[in-house]
């Protein structure tokens, strides 16, 4: 019995999803990330959603394990279940939403026994908008923009250079359509079919998928070894 219970649990990530990206804008918050998952160094599925409203007022984004993140799914619909079931007029808001997976994060982690996921959590109530992350140790912050994984080395510098709190929808779009195909062309692990959400304050929109265009003639990638010491 005791092999079966150590057995369930993610000793390690199998398969897995690549960067989150989102940032406020205008009228609330956007979010977007590719369909991707990942066995391994295989990229085993192409179509798998990660992008997904949370109650009335929230809209989450994982990377990582995609098997932990369907758990933390079944922990938040509860969760918004148990909220939906006081009657009380009142629901839960993003910021409450971020602080319970911050506290599920670190429980687990302290457990030794961690949900392998970063987390993106943004949301809009009563006009305020709110966007956060927690990783899979329970490290969180919120702030204007925010990107998981490699996400966070490469599309958070165009984000500080280019985002505002003015920006309109079809601004943000472009905005982050941008910090996508720059990790299309750098992260092995992403697949050009991208899904990209919203949420305002009539509620959250996750829009069909499609494909970034691409321009794969640059001269550093026709020969990307060219001037290599011990390159073929």
């Amino acid at each position: 019995m005791d092999s079966v219970a150590d057995s369930q649990r993610t000793l390690y990530p199998y398969v897995t999803g690549s960067s989150v990206v989102a940032i406020k804008y205008k009228d609330g918050i956007l979010m977007a990330a590719d369909m991707g998952g990942s066995y391994g160094s295989t990229l085993r599925y192409k179509s798998v959603e990660r992008l997904k409203p949370i109650g009335k007022h929230s809209l989450l984004g994982a990377s990582g394990e995609i098997s932990d993140f369907q758990e933390i799914m079944r922990y938040l619909d509860e969760l918004i279940l148990v909220d939906n079931m006081w009657d009380d007029g009142n629901s839960l808001g993003p910021k409450e939403v971020h602080n319970y997976l911050t506290r599920v994060m670190y429980n687990r982690r302290n457990k030794f026994n961690p949900l392998w996921n970063s987390l993106v959590l943004g949301g809009v109530k009563k006009g305020e908008k709110y966007l956060g992350t927690v990783n899979m140790i329970g490290i969180n912050y919120e702030d204007n923009h925010v990107a998981t994984g490699l996400g966070n080395h490469l599309a958070r510098p165009i984000l500080r250079d280019e985002w505002n709190e003015n920006l309109t929808f079809e601004e943000g779009v472009k905005l982050l359509e941008k910090c996508m195909r720059v990790l299309l062309y750098r992260d092995r692990s992403a697949v050009n079919k991208i899904q990209i959400s919203k949420i305002t304050e009539e509620g959250a929109t996750v829009y069909p998928p499609f494909s970034l265009r691409t321009y794969w003639e640059f001269s550093a990638f026709q020969n990307p070894t060219a001037g290599a010491e011990g390159s073929w």
